[in-house]
């Protein structure tokens, strides 16, 4: 099982692509670039099972019903996040320079932490909020990652001045949620560089008073 990372949009939001060896993925966060993004995927010869949000923020949703509507594949979010996808108030993008971003409401639910079984693709669904309330957060034990989305960067930790943000919870997800995880994790995160659990639980100013 490999994972690849393609960074999309004006605010580089990564996307991510899981791969199995039967060439199927699953996609987390697909925010821009629609054309471009389902272009690398028909290069690839892959084949999409489901579009997983860590959450609904307009720069990780904005290629959703391209991908979607491309390979007629489900969309899942958090349940505190459904109307996110179409209203621009609640998603953000009113707030900043790139138009109302908007997609069609999700096929799927989460509504508790579980395991996520889609084919040969075993996740944790951990629930991660603070950065915004439905944030989840996927683990996947067989590559040994976490798709963290914007609640963990390398050396940082997400945003939390956007409405529904709360820095106090979101210290408690990641100390609760992700820190908790083997330290050989590689966290794979919504903007920038990649990292792992040992890293930051050394060395993240944010998470150890430095």
């Amino acid at each position: 099982m490999k994972w690849i990372q393609l960074p999309l949009g004006p605010i580089q939001t990564n996307a991510y692509i899981l791969i199995n060896n039967k060439k199927e993925c699953l996609i987390f966060d697909p925010g821009s670039e629609g054309k471009a993004f389902n272009a690398y995927i028909e290069e690839h010869s892959l084949k999409p099972l489901a579009i997983l949000l860590t959450h609904a923020h307009f720069d990780h949703i904005g290629a959703v019903d391209e991908v979607r509507e491309k390979w007629d594949i489900p969309v899942y979010v958090h349940k505190k996040e459904k109307d996110w996808l179409t209203d621009p108030a609640l998603n953000g993008s009113h707030r900043f320079q790139f138009g109302k971003i908007t997609a069609r409401p999700a096929d799927n639910l989460l509504r508790e932490e579980s395991k996520l079984v889609i084919s040969t693709f075993e996740m944790d669904v951990l629930f991660t909020p603070g950065h915004s309330p439905g944030s989840v957060s996927y683990y996947c034990p067989a590559a040994k990652v976490v798709f963290a989305g914007d609640a963990l960067f390398a050396g940082s930790i997400g945003r939390t001045d956007l409405p529904g943000g709360n820095q106090d919870l979101l210290i408690k997800s990641i100390h609760d949620k992700l820190l908790t995880l083997p330290e050989e994790t590689t966290v794979l995160s919504g903007h920038g560089m990649t990292t792992t659990i040992e890293r930051e639980m050394d060395s993240n100013p944010f998470l150890n008073g430095f």
